[in-house]
């Protein structure tokens, strides 16, 4: 049986699985075999997955064609499928932001590459300062209105624009971002907690938080030094503020509470962002399946009141 949980975004009604799996390394640039994807898709599912989360701009829109290709052959009632529009797809000079124009267009594509009708969720992949809000919110309103999505959301927003665009979509009569897609971790958790949290508690929101292991760096993958084909040397932008010595550090000191508990460090990772009722999912990513394997192992824990606290002094430098 799977110990798999389901969590509401938010005050919502959809319901998603505590883990979900990423497009953005299992579909995407690092993995090109088709069937090792079917496999990793395959486990997950069977896991307990429902949630799969992409966006337009992983791989150039390959992920989404690879992606469309291995899920349709489940059936689309069980999938919650998402993708995201905000970055340039082209050299043109509408083919980016979050402008009717370019949001319409972009789930049309979309849609195509994703082979499906509709997408569960459709994020606005980073706040766009050029376009009005009452722009941005009504484009995504009308793309609700037409089913071409369930719900939308905002992804790595400042709390101060998604309250902005909650209040103006109340007070217009228009569909509201029910959920925001940021970055969080034992060692990125400043902004969601302080901030992110609290705005989308308040507007009922759920968080589905990407990057949950801190780039491996929370599953010990950087325990030695860093890898020739590790995630540092493609997304440097990322990884250098993760991977310090002090980082490396905690993450070895982490080892002894996941022993403890009988998990792995990056089941530990996962079930620690899962602690707070706030977070609707962990997004996870694998490039081989025993990746997503470990991964669902951290499905259904609960982490003791004195690991939570062993953890805590762990971060704060303390032990």
């Amino acid at each position: 049986m799977s110990g798999m949980r389901y969590r509401k975004l938010g005050k919502w009604g959809l319901k998603v699985s505590e883990i979900s799996l990423g497009a953005w390394v299992t579909f995407g640039d690092a993995v090109k075999d088709k069937e090792t994807v079917r496999e990793i898709v395959r486990i997950a599912y069977e896991g307990g997955v429902n949630f799969f989360d992409n966006a337009d701009v992983y791989a150039r829109g390959l992920a989404e064609e690879v992606m469309g290709e291995v899920l349709k052959d489940y059936p689309r009632h069980t999938l919650v499928l998402s993708t995201k529009a905000y970055w340039p797809m082209s050299e043109d000079v509408n083919d980016r932001g979050l402008s009717r124009k370019h949001l319409l267009e972009s789930i049309t594509k979309s849609l195509k590459r994703l082979k499906t009708d509709y997408v569960d969720l459709f994020f606005a992949h980073r706040y766009d300062p050029e376009v009005p809000m009452e722009e941005i919110v009504y484009a995504m309103h009308t793309i609700v209105e037409k089913g071409y999505a369930l719900y939308w959301g905002t992804s790595e927003w400042p709390a101060a624009r998604i309250a902005e665009a909650v209040t103006f979509a109340k007070a217009n009569g228009l569909h509201p971002p029910v959920v925001e897609q940021p970055q969080y971790s034992m060692l990125y958790r400043e902004r969601v907690e302080g901030e992110i949290l609290p705005e989308a508690e308040r507007f009922g929101m759920g968080l589905v938080v990407w990057s949950p292991l801190a780039m491996g760096v929370l599953a010990g993958r950087y325990d030695e030094g860093i890898p020739q084909d590790s995630r540092f040397a493609r997304y440097p932008q990322f990884m250098e503020r993760l991977l310090t010595e002090e980082n490396r550090q905690k993450a070895l000191k982490l080892k002894a509470v996941a022993e403890e508990l009988g998990l792995t460090r990056a089941q530990l990772a996962l079930a620690w962002v899962l602690r707070l009722p706030g977070i609707s999912s962990a997004i996870t990513g694998a490039t081989r399946p025993e990746q997503i394997r470990e991964s669902l192992g951290a499905a259904g824990v609960d982490l003791p009141k004195e690991a939570l606290e062993k953890i805590e002094a762990i971060l704060r430098g303390e032990a």
